[in-house]
């Protein structure tokens, strides 16, 4: 999945849990750069749910640098979303089998 600051690459491994893989290049900058953008994924998929039994990579772009905090949760979410990943959370579905 593609978004214009970062790109998921995702496979089933057969497991129950999701494995996390971040592709960070030296083309993104010097390596402080590169550690502040991993350190800001690593966050961001810490705070989603996500339906396990995933390899994921998140490999993000040149422009990844200047984008804020919110820009890349969103890109990070619109991948997940697209990827159907995002597992639904428990308050959505109670709200929603409860009709009277």
């Amino acid at each position: 999945m593609r978004h214009r600051l970062l790109s998921l690459g995702l496979r089933p491994n057969g497991l129950g849990h999701n494995r996390l893989g971040y592709a960070v290049g030296r083309r993104i900058g010097p390596a402080v750069v590169r550690n502040r953008v991993r350190r800001r994924l690593r966050e961001i998929l810490r705070a989603l749910t996500l339906t396990p039994g995933f390899d994921l990579v998140l490999t993000p772009g040149p422009q990844t640098v200047l984008a804020t905090f919110d820009d890349l949760r969103e890109a990070v979410h619109y991948c997940a979303a697209r990827a159907n990943l995002l597992f639904p959370s428990p308050t959505k579905t109670q709200n929603l089998t409860k009709t009277t």
